[in-house]
C-alpha cells in the first residue's frame, strides 16, 4: 500500500539493481541512465550504500557491489550449482562412513553448517543447515563435541570466498578418523574430477 511506502528506501533499492546486470562495473552517467536519476540524487544514495558496503567506487570512479549483498546471501542455503556437486558427495560420505557428514564455510571467525547428510542411527552428531559455533582458529572449524569426534578436509578455493571444509562427525568410539581421512580424500577426487558423463554410443 502506499502508506508503506518509504521513497529514499525505494530509490535505493532501485540503485542496486541496476547492478543485476553481466555488467559489473557501472560509471555514474550509466547509472543515472539505467535508474533515471539526477547524478546529485544517485551520489546522495551511493554514499549511503557504501557507508554499509553494498557498493563500492574502485580508483577509476566507476561503481560496483560491495561485499553485504553477498554476506547476506550467504546467510541462505548455497546456490543450486554448490548443492548439485557438494550434496551427492555428503549422502556417498554418510553412507560409507554412517555417520555425519557436512559441507561447512568459515568466515569472520564463525563456522555455519551449509549442507548435512545424516547416518540413519539414532546415535549420531545432530547438526542441520544454519547451525553456527566459534571457530577454534582460522585453519580449524570443528566444534567442542563431548564424546564425539570432526575430522575435516579443506575445500580449494580462492582468496574472495570464504573457506570451506568436508567434514565427517560423531561418536568419539565410533569414528575412525584415519578411515574419515581416507573417505574424505576420496570424495576430494571425486569432487577435482568433475562430473562423470556417460559414454556415447
Amino acid at each position: 500500500m502506499a502508506q508503506d511506502r518509504v521513497e529514499a528506501v525505494e530509490r535505493a533499492l532501485t540503485v542496486l539493481e541496476a547492478f543485476d546486470s553481466p555488467q559489473e562495473h557501472f560509471t555514474l552517467a550509466e547509472l543515472a541512465q539505467a535508474t533515471g536519476y539526477y547524478k546529485s540524487t544517485l551520489l546522495r544514495l551511493l554514499g549511503s550504500l557504501t557507508r554499509f558496503d553494498y557498493v563500492q567506487r574502485d580508483q577509476q570512479g566507476r561503481w560496483h557491489l560491495g561485499h553485504a549483498p553477498v554476506r547476506l546471501a550467504r546467510r541462505h542455503l548455497p546456490g543450486r550449482h554448490l548443492a548439485t556437486r557438494i550434496q551427492p558427495l555428503l549422502v556417498r560420505l554418510a553412507a560409507d562412513s554412517g555417520e555425519t557428514a557436512a559441507l561447512l564455510e568459515v568466515e569472520d571467525g564463525m563456522v555455519e553448517c551449509r549442507l548435512v547428510t545424516l547416518p540413519d542411527t539414532a546415535l549420531r552428531h545432530d547438526l542441520r543447515p544454519g547451525d553456527r559455533w566459534v571457530a577454534s582458529t582460522a585453519d580449524d572449524p570443528r566444534p567442542l563435541l563431548p564424546g564425539g569426534v570432526m575430522v575435516c578436509q579443506p575445500l580449494p578455493g580462492d582468496a574472495i570466498e570464504p573457506p570451506m571444509w568436508l567434514a565427517l562427525s560423531g561418536p568419539a568410539g565410533r569414528l575412525d578418523p584415519q578411515q574419515a581421512h581416507r573417505l574424505l580424500a576420496d570424495a576430494m577426487a571425486t569432487l577435482a574430477a568433475g562430473p562423470t558423463r556417460e559414454a556415447g554410443p
